[in-house]
């Protein structure tokens, strides 16, 4: 992935605020891209090193959008350049993973986005999310779509994979691009073709060899969970690249999979393919009774490293405070959750591009009210 250019993101035409922005992977494909972010917004204080240590001069807001009103959150922009507010509210009431049913406090964050939009009116919006958003969050889509429409927003949004931009992960999202300055396009990943895919290999095959439990010491992050001894024979009874619980003798098999629940779930203690993209890092990726998180030969789960760089996190980027002990679950959820840099450079390009399309002498004129 391309090294951050401070002058080139100094000169940049656009000028962005990150809402829920994590660890920055969204901020840090904007960055790659040469969008000047100036903060990121995140309540969740464990976020923090991260976003501020391999974010260029991006400030870290530790605040609750849903209750800052817009003039807090317009003063962080720059004093040039067209404004860009973007985003990934958290996805926990849409997902296929929850039932979707409950109220969820998520359920507000999504309109809380709308209304930054409606009261700031940056000239450009970006969200992502997960695809279900558009079924079982249809409402709250449905309001954040009318209100970018009734602000006078060109809005584009798409179902897409980031594989097809890059990133050694099946992975499908939901990306939204919202423009004062003209029509505007998702934009088409460079690596469609299933030949052109980037594959596990690609992004892990050279690190270090680790087993279960073990940390390697040149990095705190490549480190794999413990398997308790019953979890151990079950990851060395699975066929290496691809192999899954068919492989295992029948006294290995959990209760819960001899049903017929349990088929729905066949990834579950699988391993990964070397030569295909990983399926979907999640906040669990560490785990190989979590999905199909089992590394493609050695008998482990991927460690928390592998996980970063199948988002298309830089081999360097640093989670955690290395003067700290890990709070590895902590981590895995900052990794999950993030948005694959390698899809928001992908975005970034698309907005300096719809940009220097779309060039006037003087900025859109402002919508917001007090």
């Amino acid at each position: 992935m391309p090294q951050l250019d401070s002058a080139k993101l100094a000169a940049s035409p656009i000028s962005a605020v990150d809402l829920f922005c994590g660890a920055g992977g969204l901020t840090h494909g904007l960055l790659q891209a040469g969008i000047r972010v100036e903060a990121g917004i995140d309540l969740d204080p464990m976020a923090e090193h991260a976003y501020v240590s391999n974010n260029a001069n991006a400030r870290f807001m530790r605040w609750d959008v849903g209750k800052k009103n817009y003039p807090s959150v317009e003063k962080l922009f720059g004093k040039s350049g067209h404004r860009l507010l973007a985003g990934c509210a958290p996805c926990q009431p849409f997902s296929k993973l929850t039932n979707g049913s409950e109220r969820h406090r998520s359920w507000d964050l999504l309109d809380n986005f709308g209304r930054l939009v409606e009261r700031i009116a940056p000239d450009l919006v970006t969200m992502e999310n997960v695809p279900e958003l558009a079924q079982r969050g249809r409402d709250v889509f449905g309001r954040f779509l009318a209100t970018l429409q009734r602000s006078g927003y060109n809005v584009a949004w798409q179902v897409i994979n980031c594989t097809d931009f890059g990133a050694p992960q099946s992975r499908r999202r939901l990306v939204l691009l919202a423009s004062l300055l003209g029509p505007i396009a998702i934009p088409t990943g460079g690596y469609r073709s299933p030949t052109r895919w980037r594959t596990v290999r690609g992004a892990i095959g050279n690190l270090r060899p680790i087993e279960a439990g073990e940390e390697d010491p040149r990095d705190p992050l490549h480190v794999a969970a413990q398997l308790s001894p019953l979890n151990l024979k079950r990851i060395r009874a699975t066929a290496h690249d691809g192999g899954g619980r068919e492989d295992w003798p029948n006294k290995l098999v959990l209760d819960c999979h001899r049903r017929e629940t349990g088929a729905r779930y066949p990834s579950i203690y699988g391993r990964m393919w070397w030569d295909r993209p990983a399926p979907t890092m999640t906040t669990l990726c560490n785990g190989i009774g979590n999905g199909r998180f089992g590394h493609p030969e050695q008998d482990r789960a991927i460690s928390l490293r592998e996980a970063a760089l199948l988002q298309t996190f830089p081999r360097t980027y640093e989670f955690w405070d290395p003067a700290k002990p890990i709070k590895r679950k902590a981590v895995t959820r900052l990794i999950g959750n993030a948005v694959p840099p390698a899809l928001a450079r992908a975005l970034g390009l698309a907005l300096l591009e719809h940009v220097n399309a779309h060039r006037v002498t003087s900025r859109p004129t402002r919508r917001g009210g007090a």
